[in-house]
């Protein structure tokens, strides 16, 4: 039974919790981006270069003999297509990083409140200002 509470005390700290938490936003966030490149951002490019959708770029290497010994291909533009979307990827985590460091600077810049004076710093004021009348 201790193995079972040492895990539970485990699981349950904030840490993991929170890189668990970032896990799954990291991973649908992943998706969302893929999607954005493939559907959005793709086809517009493809259309600009000539409508050559990158993922069909190849270069034979083997032709086919038939249908058990297929083509030997390199797949250039698979690979170009995979490079994109990280580059996008990239390029959006970098948004949101800076984006999260201007706000951090704003919050920093902000001026603080100037801190409350504790009882004895008032009652201290307060002999001050009676002692100059």
């Amino acid at each position: 039974m201790k193995l079972v509470d040492e895990f539970k005390s485990f699981a349950m700290k904030g840490n993991v919790v929170d890189m668990a938490v970032g896990i799954i936003i990291g991973a649908a966030f992943g998706k969302i981006v893929s999607s954005m490149v493939s559907d959005i951002i793709m086809p517009p490019l493809g259309l600009l270069i000539g409508g050559v959708n990158f993922t069909d770029l190849k270069l034979v290497l083997k032709a086919a003999v038939d249908a058990t010994h297929p083509a030997v291909t390199w797949n250039y533009g698979n690979f170009l297509q995979v490079t994109f979307d990280f580059l996008i990827v990239a390029f959006a985590v970098f948004l949101v990083i800076k984006a999260i460091l201007a706000a951090k600077r704003k919050e920093e810049a902000a001026p603080a409140a100037p801190p409350v004076p504790s009882k004895e710093e008032v009652l201290l004021t307060e002999i001050r200002d009676l002692l100059k009348k």
